[in-house]
């Protein structure tokens, strides 16, 4: 009778992946958190560059994945529309930039032919949702560093804290269907992290907090970023696609890292203009 190999034999291999990926991993994530903060610090030009590139990158992952027709439209168009709303935000036209995306969106949805046609159109909300938010929020006449800061903290407390409870802890899980590994541990775990952090982060960068409304405007925003990642991940599933794409060596692409701050950012950046206005949007998040 023959014996299957012993378990250490059978694991080698994928340890050896694991391991092999553990560098390229790590090197990427310390030069994308490191980029992210000196495009905050920096602020400015330097600041909308950087977030234009991001979702440029976004949007031509989302045309990637869900395909169709008319390419050059597609792809060349909506990814020229963003990066032109991302010059005129530099410029302080937030009103010229969201007409330019919704247009050009409208545009996709007129021209496109093919069943993923509303989709193709969508993407280009989607990445320009997350340059004009995170545009809004940073050139906000007061608070602008630190709501992004607040974010960052929310988004990747959230992200890390989710994984190791999830694993720590396990149990239900709390989307199966679209996303196996996900737990309700874990996303309860994220979002409270998350939320401290937030608080923590906006604390040292900040004179003057009123915590509880923060904290409770932080535990709304993990939980959105938590939706959002479950969001890309059904887009992933249903067109059949592990990764967005390989930009990011041992990430896969930027809406996969990506997924979960785009939604926060945008309800940060909703929710700041309707309570301060568009001009002190970061201000409104954290004023009471």
């Amino acid at each position: 009778m023959n014996l299957p190999p012993p378990l250490a034999e059978t694991d080698a291999p994928k340890k050896a992946r694991l391991l092999a990926d553990l560098g390229p991993r790590v090197v990427s994530g310390v030069a994308m958190i490191a980029a992210a903060l000196g495009g905050l610090y920096v602020g400015g030009f330097v600041f909308v560059v950087f977030w234009t590139v991001a979702a440029v990158a976004v949007h031509w992952e989302w045309q990637r994945i869900t395909g169709g027709q008319n390419q050059v439209i597609r792809v060349y168009g909506g990814g020229l529309a963003i990066a032109l709303s991302g010059g005129l935000m530099a410029l302080g036209q937030r009103d010229a930039a969201l007409f330019v995306l919704f247009g050009s969106a409208l545009l996709v949805l007129a021209l496109v032919r093919g069943p993923s046609r509303i989709w193709n159109a969508g993407g280009i909300l989607y990445a320009g949702g997350l340059l004009l938010s995170v545009t809004v929020l940073r050139l906000s006449i007061l608070s602008g560093f630190e709501a992004i800061l607040w974010l960052f903290a929310i988004v990747w407390g959230t992200d890390i804290m989710a994984y190791f409870g999830g694993r720590l802890i396990g149990g239900p899980k709390l989307w199966p269907r679209v996303s196996p590994s996900k737990t309700w541990s874990g996303f309860l775990v994220g979002i409270s992290s998350g939320a401290l952090l937030g608080l923590g982060a906006l604390t040292l960068a900040a004179s003057q907090v009123q915590p509880l409304p923060v904290l409770l405007l932080a535990l709304v925003a993990g939980a959105i970023a938590q939706g959002g990642d479950l969001f890309e991940s059904s887009i992933k599933r249903h067109y059949g696609v592990k990764d967005s794409s390989h930009l990011i060596p041992g990430h896969g692409g930027a809406m996969d890292r990506l997924d979960g701050f785009i939604v926060a950012a945008v309800f940060a950046a909703l929710f700041g203009t309707i309570h301060a206005g568009a001009a002190a949007a970061a201000h409104g998040l954290f004023v009471w």
